[in-house]
């Protein structure tokens, strides 16, 4: 019975040829993946892989809050519903 050292580096060594095969058979299968892709002329939309139709949603620019909460440093851009702390009086936690 081999001893658990053994064992051990018998595990190290599988493990390191199966790195070694899949490394090299990854290799061969996207490289005949690649070669059916330009033979077919498929697009990625074709294999499902597009989420748009090519058009990019626009990216939101962040706003600056207007307004701070002094009592907790919550802020507030002065957009959207104004948060309970804001009342009627908003020059008082106006940002300067």
């Amino acid at each position: 019975m081999a001893s658990y050292k053994e064992l051990i580096a018998q595990r190290d060594k599988i493990e390191k040829q199966i790195e070694e095969a899949r490394a090299r058979e990854v290799a061969e299968v996207i490289a005949a993946v690649k070669q059916k892709i330009q033979e077919y002329e498929l697009t990625a939309k074709d294999l499902g892989l597009a989420t748009t139709d090519g058009r990019r949603r626009a990216v939101r620019a962040q706003i600056a809050p207007k307004y701070m909460n002094p009592a907790t440093g919550e802020t507030w851009s002065g957009r959207g519903r104004a948060p309970k702390w804001v009342g009627k009086n908003k020059e008082k936690f106006l940002i300067k």
